[in-house]
């Protein structure tokens, strides 16, 4: 963790308080504070009970935080609990103490009134600075508010950023570079081949390129487009794909309208690509492109039995249950946006609205809740999973690894558009799910570009 907020020359040990934030966006979050002691408030125990029944996403994180902390505290005595119980750490062996702060108990410690929870916390903290003098406290929470408010009052606080892999989204991956002018200027050395029908180029670069990772894409001004697909002592292995058939491709009659959206439609089309994260403003395309793929290989080339669409919308969980009926009809009211999609897709049919029943009825499309996905194990199926700007890296690792045998995950999101608490565009999952499949031989990642939705909506991403 990072030492915000506190002296770096202290070498007094770190005490370390997880807010109940941090435990719902990473259940396994008290494992990774090293040597150091990890403490739990009472406050935070209670907050977990009261959210880990049902069958939300919320829930199944606490419950998973909950078996963890009884799992390490096992049979010790209230005394020990107090004072700190070794952290096991597998095979590895114990590392760091875990512990439960009671209640604040003494009236002159207590700065703020105990009508929140998050103040409660606070004095509890107060508490234990003024009686263990021997110890760096440091609270660790998600909510930029009860930061302030530690600060405020002296206490040291800083943000749970143990899976924040990057500090500036703008240096993500963006799948491709884009070469001004020819590529082969750039080239020293080059050896082509022609196997099976395809083109392939070894090449030595004069200028290499920045952050050069496998499946990612070379672009150039002059047409020329390579898949790299392997990289080795200075030299990148080309696959060289031609824009023209790029361009010409075609899903369930849909077209890309650029070289990025052609390079989405063949990476979703590829059956050697396994997972698809795509990323771009609203209207670039992501959902359209998604889904005209999944019908073509549900329906056409059957490379798929069923398609599996679900989304994350922040108040999903706490809204689904009190909509009326099946899980399927609970769900089509948030997936709006893949019905859209369908009816652009049938627009020039003779009745669009009778085209899209056919379709519904006809492909093996399911609407399923996040909360279905997580306990499942899905077979030769194509998940789509949109919004995934809003999930956490925890929950977007629960969700990746439902897909089975022959199964295709596509995700799909915009980093401007985050709804949840406590997630920002470097904590958002798709940014960890970004970062850690970027050499990942089986996956592509492909920033998609402009708006071509309406001259409205590019206009408003722009301006607004």
């Amino acid at each position: 963790m990072d030492d915000h907020g506190r002296n770096p020359s202290s070498s007094k040990p770190i005490l370390y308080v997880l807010d109940t934030n941090v435990l719902i966006h990473d259940p396994n979050a008290l494992l990774n504070f090293e040597e150091h002691h990890v403490a739990i408030p009472m406050t935070v125990l209670e907050e977990l009970d009261k959210l880990k029944t049902g069958t939300k996403t919320i829930a199944a994180d606490c419950r998973q935080a909950i078996r963890l902390i009884d799992q390490t505290l096992a049979d010790a005595s209230p005394n020990d609990v107090e004072q700190g119980v070794p952290i096991q750490r597998g095979k590895s062996g114990p590392k760091g103490f875990l512990s439960i702060l009671m209640g604040p108990r003494s009236e002159p410690n207590r700065l703020l009134p105990e009508n929140l929870a998050d103040n409660i916390i606070i004095n509890q903290l107060l508490e234990l600075r003024a009686k263990r003098a021997d110890l760096d406290v440091v609270l660790v929470t998600k909510d930029i508010n009860m930061r302030l408010k530690a600060r405020a009052c002296g206490i040291a606080a800083e943000d749970y950023s143990t899976d924040q892999l990057v500090d500036d989204v703008s240096l993500l991956s963006k799948g491709y570079h884009s070469v001004s002018g020819s590529f082969w200027d750039r080239v020293n050395k080059v050896d082509t081949r022609q196997e099976r029908g395809r083109t392939w180029h070894r090449v030595q670069l004069t200028d290499p390129l920045p952050s050069v990772h496998v499946n990612e894409f070379i672009i150039d001004e002059q047409g020329f487009v390579g898949w790299v697909k392997g990289i080795r002592e200075g030299e990148l292995l080309l696959l060289d794909l031609h824009q023209e058939p790029l361009l010409h491709q075609e899903a369930w009659g849909l077209k890309p309208r650029d070289i990025h959206q052609s390079l989405a439609l063949f990476a979703l089309l590829d059956p050697d690509i396994h997972l698809v994260n795509l990323t771009g403003a609203a209207g670039s395309g992501k959902t359209i492109l998604a889904l005209a793929a999944a019908i073509e290989q549900t329906m056409v080339s059957k490379r798929y039995r069923r398609i599996i669409a679900t989304r994350s919308v922040q108040g999903l969980d706490q809204e689904i249950g009190f909509l009326p009926g099946t899980e399927a009809e609970k769900m089509e009211p948030w997936l709006g946006a893949i019905t859209d999609n369908l009816e652009a897709l049938h627009m020039d049919d003779e009745s669009t609205h009778g085209s899209v029943e056919y379709i519904l009825e006809r492909v093996p499309l399911q609407f399923k809740s996040l909360n279905y996905i997580r306990g499942r194990s899905f077979q030769q199926s194509l998940i789509l999973i949109d919004e995934c700007q809003n999930l956490t890296p925890h929950q977007m690792k629960t969700i990746i690894t439902r897909a089975g045998a022959g199964s295709k995950v596509v995700c799909l999101g915009n980093l401007a558009q985050i709804d949840t608490p406590y997630l920002s565009a470097t904590s958002s999952g798709l940014t960890y799910l970004t970062e850690r499949f970027k050499d990942f031989p089986h996956g592509v990642h492909i920033t998609l570009q402009g708006v071509p939705r309406s001259v409205l909506a590019e206009y408003a991403e722009s301006h607004m």
